[in-house]
Order: structure tokens, then C-alpha cells, then sequence
């Protein structure tokens, strides 16, 4: 990769975070203010970056239209719409639907609660897999050959007292969600919220996105949330109809199949 570019996508991932000033992306970077100062104005012309009166720097609209291009021909996410905008509308909850891609679950589109409770999630951020329900969907789904390779390579950073800290631990949890057909997040990821989540299966019957609903236990406990799971598979087999998957008479028993 070119010296520039590095530069470039360093700068853009920077900015992505917050606003930035000219002398903090130089001082991250390590070089002259004008080195910088150039990449900006390229950037900055085409759109990709912008910046205010106080020449504090922000993204610019041209990498939002690119996002949303992407996000829109993803076919499962286009699918998926209508169908997670009426589980939101039905549950009153934060609806997710997330991917898995490059040894990441990411979220790929999210409706929030009608309440105002604001989540962690956001649409394009990785979801971490062990403490998160779709992350235990997406990667239960993947062949059990797999599952301790993924398992030996996570940090198992600790969010909550609940989060899940060992690969045995993991592995066990990958168990339990193929036996049930679903995964939960009881308290793992984020403290006081609850999560259930099912898996996505297109035409061949691969699971390729998982769809959650997440609660903070001060509008619904975790017996309340599981309660859910009956319309969060509702969602989840709808979206699968249209991407023509067809059920056997055991959906858990095709999950590794």
C-alpha cells in the first residue's frame, strides 16, 4: 500500500471517530502539518472530507453516498428491511441485524427503540463475538471445524461481570445456541440489557445475517426479552422465505449442515 494512501484511509479512520484538527492528525501521523494539509485538500475537494470555521475536520457527504450504496446492495439488508421495521414496530425495541465478514460480525443496518434508550450499536461497527447474540449466531453457523479457531483468537474482553472469558467457556455457548436454534446475551455485552437474536438463511440454507432485538432490563427483564424470541424467528424465517430458503421439518438440525 502506498505511503498516501496509508495516510489517507489513517486519516479517514480518524475522523470516523470525531472532528480533528490539523495539528491532532499530523501529530497522529508523525509528519509536517503540510504533508497532511495536502491530503486534506484532495480529499476535501472530492468530497471525502470537510471542515468548519475553526478548521476542525469531519467526514464528508461523498463517503456517507458510498456507504449507503454499499449497505443498499447488500441483498439481505434490502430484503430485510421491511420485515425488521415491523418487528420494531411490534416490540417497540432496538432491532438489529448484523453479518458475518472477514472473522467480524458487523452490523449492518439498526432501528432503534421507539423509547428514547440509546445503544452501543452502530450500523458499520463490529459486534464482538463472544458476548454478543449475534455474534454467537453468525459464528455457531459457521462449520464446528471452525468454532475453536475462532474461539482461540478473541481477546474475551470483559464488558460486564456476565461476559463470557474463556475459549472452553465459548465453545460450550456455540454448543448450547446450535442445540436451541437461537442465541441471548444476558447481560454480556452491555450491563442492564438483554438480547436475543436468530440466523438469516438464504436460498441454500447458509446462514448469512442473524436479526436481534435488545432490551434494557428497566423496560423488560430477561424472562420479558425471551419472551420475544417467538417474533424475532418470525422476522428472522421471513426474511429467509425471501431469500428462498425453504425449512426442514427441524430447522436446528440443518444449522451445521
Amino acid at each position: 500500500m502506498s505511503q498516501s494512501l496509508q495516510r489517507a484511509l489513517t486519516i479517514l479512520t480518524e475522523l470516523g471517530e470525531d472532528q480533528r484538527t490539523l495539528d491532532q492528525l499530523a501529530s497522529r501521523l508523525g509528519v509536517h502539518k503540510s504533508t497532511v494539509l495536502r491530503l486534506l485538500q484532495t480529499m476535501e475537494a472530492e468530497r471525502f472530507v470537510t471542515h468548519d470555521a475553526e478548521h476542525r475536520y469531519s467526514l464528508g457527504t461523498r463517503l456517507f453516498e458510498l456507504a449507503n450504496r454499499s449497505l443498499e446492495r447488500r441483498d439481505v439488508r434490502t430484503v430485510a428491511r421491511r420485515h425488521l421495521e415491523k418487528l420494531n414496530a411490534d416490540t417497540g425495541q432496538t432491532v438489529h441485524l448484523a453479518t458475518y465478514e472477514s472473522g467480524e460480525a458487523v452490523y449492518i443496518d439498526k432501528l432503534d427503540a421507539t423509547q428514547s434508550v440509546r445503544m452501543y450499536s452502530r450500523v458499520g461497527r463490529p459486534a464482538p463475538l463472544h458476548c454478543t447474540a449475534v455474534g454467537k449466531i453468525l459464528v455457531s453457523a459457521l462449520p464446528r471445524a471452525r468454532w475453536r479457531e475462532v474461539a482461540e483468537r478473541l481477546d474475551y474482553h470483559r464488558f460486564t461481570d456476565r461476559t463470557i472469558r474463556t475459549p472452553e467457556r465459548y465453545l460450550s455457548e456455540l454448543e448450547t445456541v446450535a442445540a436451541q436454534g437461537f442465541a441471548e446475551d444476558h447481560e454480556e455485552h452491555e450491563s442492564f440489557v438483554n438480547c436475543v437474536a436468530a440466523g438469516i438463511r438464504n436460498g441454500t440454507g447458509t446462514v448469512v445475517a442473524a436479526v436481534s432485538v435488545s432490551v434494557p432490563d428497566m423496560l423488560l427483564d430477561h424472562s420479558q426479552v425471551l419472551g420475544l424470541l417467538p417474533r424475532v424467528r418470525a422476522a428472522a424465517d421471513a426474511v429467509s422465505d425471501e431469500l428462498g430458503w425453504s425449512p426442514s421439518p427441524d430447522p436446528r438440525k440443518a444449522l451445521h449442515e
